[in-house]
């Protein structure tokens, strides 16, 4: 098994969506239009394959110097546990550079795993929700 990570494209919305759909990441993936302008409109995408099947995904929106928000980590939960969350984290971190910090919000069932990949746990994030 060798695995290849890309940046240099944008994985076909089916492939997300069956991701997602297998890594239980809750996004709207009965929507294929919304999550395919979820892609088009983010500027730094870290994917993994596997003999051409995507396995894993990092996506992010980013100004290059100041911050990126990682708005979606997502590993194929035959691979979790290998490293591969953590590996999309750093080509992330390094595609941005030292002076861009990384940014997210946690599902719940990942707010442990998030401080062993490096992260700090911050209080003062604000949020208006989405109505949709």
């Amino acid at each position: 098994m060798e695995i290849i990570y890309k940046t240099d494209i944008i994985p076909p919305a089916e492939q997300v969506i069956e991701l997602y759909n297998k890594a239980g990441l809750p996004r709207p993936t009965n929507d294929k239009e919304r999550l395919q302008k979820m892609y088009d409109n983010s500027n730094l995408v870290v994917t993994a394959w596997d003999n051409g099947k995507l396995i894993g995904v990092s996506r992010s929106i980013t100004d290059w110097v100041w911050c990126c928000y990682l708005a979606d980590l997502a590993v194929d939960p035959g691979y979790q546990k290998s490293g591969m969350g953590k590996k999309l984290i750093e080509l992330t971190k390094e595609k941005v550079g030292e002076q861009s910090m990384i940014l997210l919000l946690s599902v719940p069932t990942a707010f442990q795993y998030y401080p062993k990949v490096g992260f700090t746990k911050e209080d003062r994030a604000f949020a208006i929700y989405r109505t949709k």
